[in-house]
């Protein structure tokens, strides 16, 4: 971006709530059913239903005004948001407007450091509000010809919809806030986060100003981006279009606009509306939804530990570095397994990490597979550590033991006595494979006896393949030492 620009950055993020039914109602919320099966007579709107509110939905909202510091509301309201669409049956959508549960809470992101190797450069972004709302149903124009269908399943959905303070100044920051978020709301259990079913969506407001102005410019706003990479490239393309415009003589038209993947930019969908636009005022089927102090307290106890303290937890109980504590405790599911394996082992937290992030995670990701998913458990996996802390297998043999249990051919014990890999560790044996080595390379003995000490290598891999790989290798450099001595 052009360093005399600055751009000024706010996210309207939709986050589905991990409910059983609608918000408003008993209906179904399960993806991929089929049209129109999950819309009961409150989504359609029929004449004479009422509205009530799911009890799980409210206290999922009340659960992350929580977690992210901001203000709960003993008292919020309901409002009717009008709005004409074909796939909202009742011409407005029930939401928040004056009076949202959550209000002025904060995020803190980390950056990376100017300098590499130093420490991130942590900003806090705030939370203007979060307020509940019924989601819209979806208008579907491919499988029709000169006519467009509406499946009204979503319609009701409940979601949460968390407004940022406009303190991001680049996609990067977006982006950053972003995963923060999606990972927080999938930590305490509330939303899903699968952002290719629509469960995590972003609207993004972008304005740009000259860089010391103090006075914001005129914003777009981006509707419905539905990935991280996207919102980035959303967010880069709406910068550099509005800096253009600006410096060839034109002017910013407030509106919403489309992202589109295929083209890496943005088009113009509609002029975007004002509050007034939508003619907000109270529900008069909800009344209002008031949380008691006590309610309060009792959702605080259900919070999980969250993850900045268990980085710091990590870091201080298991002594890992910053790096991998943050890895570990990047979704709940694999900080738990990560201390069920150290549990489990009873082995060094480093070693149960390095195999946990490195190994595992490396291996899943190959098979495209979520922690939640691997054919190796943590009973399975703290099984192998054992064995390659109390030396029964090498290093190189456990990557083999790895490999054979991602295969599905049982857990380490079975597998190492199977296929008989039990380290060498006795030195008579292993100095019995090294004289046979010796006795048949004289060449490469006394050419490392008269100084050429590159050829160690070449006399540890015959031993060890003399070994079939079992020769404890610690061992094994301590013998080859003194026997090739001269």
């Amino acid at each position: 971006m052009d360093q005399n620009w600055e751009a000024v950055i706010g996210l309207e993020v939709h986050c589905q709530l991990l409910t059983k039914s609608k918000i408003f109602s008993g209906a179904a919320t399960a993806y991929g059913a089929e049209p129109n099966t999950q819309a009961d007579g409150v989504t359609l709107g029929l004449p004479g239903v009422l509205p009530v509110l799911n009890a799980d939905a409210l206290r999922m909202a009340v659960k992350f005004g929580l977690a992210v510091d901001a203000t709960v509301a003993e008292r919020s309201v309901f409002a009717r948001k009008h709005y004409f669409y074909p796939d909202l049956p009742k011409g407005y959508q029930i939401s928040q407007y004056e009076l949202p549960i959550v209000e002025h809470g904060h995020l803190d992101i980390e950056l990376p450091a100017a300098e590499k190797g130093g420490e991130p450069v942590v900003k806090r972004i705030g939370i203007t509000r979060a307020h509940m709302e019924e989601d819209a149903g979806k208008s579907l124009h491919e499988a029709f010809v000169g006519a467009t269908g509406i499946d009204l399943n979503r319609a009701g959905t409940p979601l949460l919809e968390i407004v940022s303070e406009p303190d991001i100044r680049s996609a990067a920051e977006a982006v950053a806030y972003l995963k923060k978020l999606h990972q927080l709301v999938v930590y305490i259990g509330i939303c899903d986060g699968n952002m290719q079913e629509g469960s995590f969506r972003c609207d993004a407001n972008v304005s740009v100003r000259r860089r010391g102005a103090e006075k914001f410019g005129t914003r777009t706003e981006t509707k419905n981006v539905n990935s991280f990479r996207y919102v980035e490239k959303a967010i880069e393309y709406e910068i550099e279009r509005q800096i253009e415009v600006i410096e060839g003589g034109g002017r910013i038209v407030q509106e919403t606009r489309l992202f589109d993947p295929g083209t890496g930019t943005t088009r113009a969908m509609r002029t975007k509306e004002d509050a007034n636009d939508y003619r907000y005022f109270p529900d008069p089927d909800l009344l209002p939804v008031v949380v008691e102090p006590e309610d309060r307290e009792r959702i605080r106890a259900t919070l999980p530990e969250l993850p900045e303290a268990k980085r710091t937890r990590f870091m201080s109980d298991y002594g890992l570095a910053r790096y991998d504590a943050t890895v570990l405790t990047g979704e709940f599911a694999l900080a738990d397994y990560y201390e069920a394996v150290v549990r489990l082992s009873a082995a060094d937290p480093k070693l149960c990490a390095n195999w946990v992030s490195g190994d595992l995670l490396g291996a899943l990701n190959k098979l495209g597979k979520e922690i939640g998913e691997s054919p190796v458990s943590a009973d399975m996996m703290a099984g192998l550590i054992r064995r390659l802390a109390d030396k029964t297998i090498s290093g190189k043999i456990a990557k083999d033991v790895f490999e054979a249990m991602l295969a599905g051919e049982g857990d380490a014990d079975r597998i190492i006595q199977a296929k008989g890999l039990v380290q060498i560790t006795d030195d008579s044996a292993i100095v019995a494979a090294i004289e046979q080595v010796m006795a048949g390379n004289p060449k490469q003995l006394q050419e490392y006896r008269s100084g050429k000490d590159k050829l160690f290598g070449f006399f540890v891999g015959q031993t060890m393949k003399a070994t079939q790989g079992k020769a404890n290798p610690e061992a094994l450099n301590r013998l080859l030492k003194e026997k090739l001595a001269p």
